[in-house]
């Protein structure tokens, strides 16, 4: 996604101004204080020297000290104010940095955490927009709405100290102002230019350097490092990365070397503006038109002319564009698609047989496309999930099965048609009351970095006290209680090998912690389990174990079962094939098979390659007891 780089509207100063206030009130005062005070303190420092040399120049009656004492006092106290608030603006300016660009990451999470659906969450430009827009910068360049707030509140302090410092040289001249800073302009606009020439350089390079990264992760990590060193391709990487990191850095060296080459004509540009105000002042002061005390005034005031301007540097608030833009652009993108709260709404009553009823769910003409694409996944369907039934949805590759899960879960919404509950359409009951009464186990499920107690108690009941006892009783249905007593700490065990005390999992053992979340939720308020290829890591007998334990869960609540194993869907009460976006085949397995079609076919065929691969095994395992016996002998 292409932003405006370089041009800086007034809209965007005052965009990034404002977001001083997420800071809160007193934070955001003190720095304006401060601020303030930093950029007017060149001028108060030139007015207190020129008093201290007034008061040091001019013959008096009573003693040196005494005359100059007031003096002292007040350009020391100058300098005390300089250097507390040294001390104070960093840990000042670190705090309202914080305060602004958390508040901006809660607000990109409770945006994207408030759609109802995903399918626009997986649109690329959304998600370039999310990441643009949460404060959470990829490189140097890019810098965050704390960043670009606090430079443009420096700009317009600097702003009130450059006419401060102005209003000194006005004293004696006023037309030495354009001589400082009509020089110190052009400097500060090369500045500007070079740095965001320099950025613009180094961001056009993060691609190469992305491929780079790549290389230099199967070097380093463990999980990539195997292959590396098994195929002996270290060296290919190595020169891999080094390439890329060259053609990132090159054309960003040659800008940095001429940029240098350059500063010569900032040196002549500021050695003029500064040497004409200077040869002036000094030649004045020289012939007696001048007091000493108002040469050095004016002196250190043209300096600060030049720092006021100079010194202003536009690289955070041009870094800080493309997220405030983006942020602009994720909320107009999603508001279309988000109600004003969460949950879908107004909140709605439960329907009248209560939540803890097992509902009647039906696909009335249901159909889907997906986003970006002309081909429909499913076409007019219609499928009836029965109250405590366990329902089997077999199929084809491609035929769509995983999109009816998601559809069933309310992730995406139908291009055509509608799903009821108890006969009314789950989008007018509302999206979230309907999440508690369905749980999901997805083919490509979520792996928490957090304890095993906690992998399994998240659910969309957050309100619910964590309930040990039910705990214990998931983990014993996904067939997961003898895993759970050989870890260190039970159920309070991380599932992260990089955090201390951690361990991962095999992908069978994940499988069966999601499964036991599922089935927690079950035991919370869910009545409608949905198990998409949930035993795929699992072998044979596991899996046979967890669909035993299934079946007998059946009648308090409804199951729907996807997987590509056909015969674990054979105890199944009813079996739907999906083809072509539609059901071509509904009933029992016996009636399936009775049938001849298809599924029976799918069927056979898949006994068959068992068969022959048991036999297989069988045969190989005799050969070598024969030869081990021959061995003896």
């Amino acid at each position: 996604m292409r932003h405006r780089e370089n041009r800086v509207t007034l809209r965007d100063r005052a965009q990034l101004l404002s977001q001083l206030a997420r800071a809160g009130g007193p934070v955001a005062a003190a720095v304006v204080a401060l601020e303030i005070l930093s950029g007017v303190l060149p001028a108060l420092s030139a007015l207190s020297l020129a008093w201290v040399v007034s008061r040091v120049s001019e013959p008096t009656d009573v003693g040196q000290l005494t005359a100059i004492g007031p003096a002292l006092l007040g350009y020391a106290g100058v300098l005390l104010i300089s250097h507390a608030m040294e001390a104070l603006s960093t840990p000042l300016q670190y705090f309202a940095k914080s305060r602004i660009d958390g508040r901006r990451r809660t607000d990109v999470l409770r945006l994207t955490a408030a759609c109802q659906t995903i399918e626009v969450l997986e649109e690329p430009e959304v998600q370039e927009l999310v990441r643009l827009s949460k404060a959470e910068p990829g490189n140097w360049t890019e810098r965050t709405p704390g960043d670009g707030c606090l430079a443009q509140t420096r700009m317009c302090a600097e702003a009130l100290g450059l006419v401060a410092s102005c209003g000194i040289l006005a004293v004696y001249a006023w037309w030495l102002i354009p001589v400082v800073a009509i020089p110190s302009a052009i400097v500060q606009t090369l500045q500007s230019r070079q740095g965001v020439e320099f950025m613009r350089q180094w961001r056009s390079g993060i691609r190469e350097g992305m491929h780079a990264d790549v290389w230099s992760k199967m070097l380093v990590e463990p999980s990539l490092g195997k292959e590396v060193r098994i195929f002996g391709f270290a060296r290919l990487a190595a020169d891999r990365m080094r390439h890329h990191i060259l053609r990132m850095f090159e054309p960003v060296w040659a800008v940095g070397v001429r940029n240098l080459r350059e500063q010569w004509v900032k040196f002549w540009l500021v050695g003029g503006g500064l040497g004409v105000c200077f040869v002036i002042v000094a030649r004045a002061a020289s012939q007696g038109s001048i007091s000493i005390s108002l040469a050095s005034a004016l002196l250190m005031a043209a300096w600060g002319v030049y720092q006021s301007i100079a010194g202003y540097d536009a690289r955070a608030i041009v870094g800080a564009l493309p997220g405030q833009h983006a942020w602009a652009a994720l909320r107009q993108k999603l508001s279309t698609t988000t109600p004003d709260d969460p949950d879908g709404g107004s909140p709605r009553p439960e329907p009248a047989s209560g939540p803890s009823a097992v509902p009647v769910v039906r696909f009335e003409g249901v159909s889907f496309r997906y986003p970006g694409t002309s081909a429909s996944v499913l076409d007019a369907l219609d499928l009836e999930i029965r109250p405590g039934e366990l329902l089997a949805i077999v199929g084809v590759n491609g035929a769509g099965k995983s999109t009816l899960i998601k559809l069933l879960s309310g992730l995406y919404r139908p291009t055509g048609g509608r799903i009821t509950v108890d006969g009314t359409d789950v989008w007018h009951t509302g999206i979230a009351q309907w999440r508690r009464r369905i749980t999901v186990v997805f083919q490509e499920f979520a792996r928490y970095h957090l304890s095993l107690a906690a992998n399994i108690s998240l659910t969309a009941d957050t309100g619910r006290e964590q309930d040990r006892a039910a705990l214990a009783e998931a983990v014993g249905q996904a067939g997961l209680s003898d895993a759970v007593a050989r870890m260190p700490a039970g159920l309070d065990t991380l599932l992260a090998r990089s955090r201390d005390g951690g361990i991962d999992l095999s992908g069978g053992q994940w499988q069966q912690v999601i499964l036991a979340r599922a089935l927690y939720a079950v035991q919370a308020s869910a009545r409608l389990l949905v198990l998409d290829e949930p035993t795929a890591h699992l072998d044979v007998r596991s899996e046979a174990e967890v669909f035993s334990r299934l079946a007998r869960q059946k009648g308090d609540l409804s199951v729907v079962l996807i997987s590509h194993r056909l015969s674990t869907v054979r105890a199944a009460d009813r079996i739907v094939l999906l083809d072509g976006g539609r059901i071509s085949e509904c009933g029992s397995h016996d009636e399936l098979m009775a049938q001849g079609s298809q599924y029976a076919r799918m069927f056979t065929l898949q006994a068959e390659r068992f068969s022959t691969d048991s036999a297989a095994r069988d045969n190989q395992d005799k050969q070598l007891e024969e030869s081990s016996e021959g061995a003896v002998r």
